[in-house]
């Protein structure tokens, strides 16, 4: 089966969180989940994390995904949306800081 150049960008996040040693889950999206919810779910050391992965730059996330990653943060979260290496790395970064 071919992976979708998003699917691509997800599997590459599981690597390095695999790699980082932290917690996380794949939300359920679609009838079951809740709409906006970010693709990954991390807990680092007590700290949330979520995780929109898009293809690229030009994707951005839905209005539905930036209001659930608004209040994540207002919460007192962290949010990312990687899409490139560069991106990737500000992730890791960040999770290297809180282990």
């Amino acid at each position: 089966m071919a992976t979708t150049p998003e699917g691509k960008v997800k599997r590459i996040i599981d690597k390095e969180l695999a790699r980082l040693g932290v917690w996380w889950f794949n939300p359920q999206m679609g009838a079951f989940g809740k709409a906006g919810v970010p693709d990954k779910i991390i807990c680092a050391n007590g700290k949330f994390i979520g995780v929109e992965a898009k293809a690229d730059r030009t994707k951005k996330p839905t209005a539905l995904q930036k209001q659930c990653m608004k209040k994540i943060e207002a919460a007192g979260g962290k949010c990312f949306v990687v899409c490139d290496d560069a991106s990737l790395q500000e992730m890791v970064r960040y999770i290297e800081e809180c282990l």
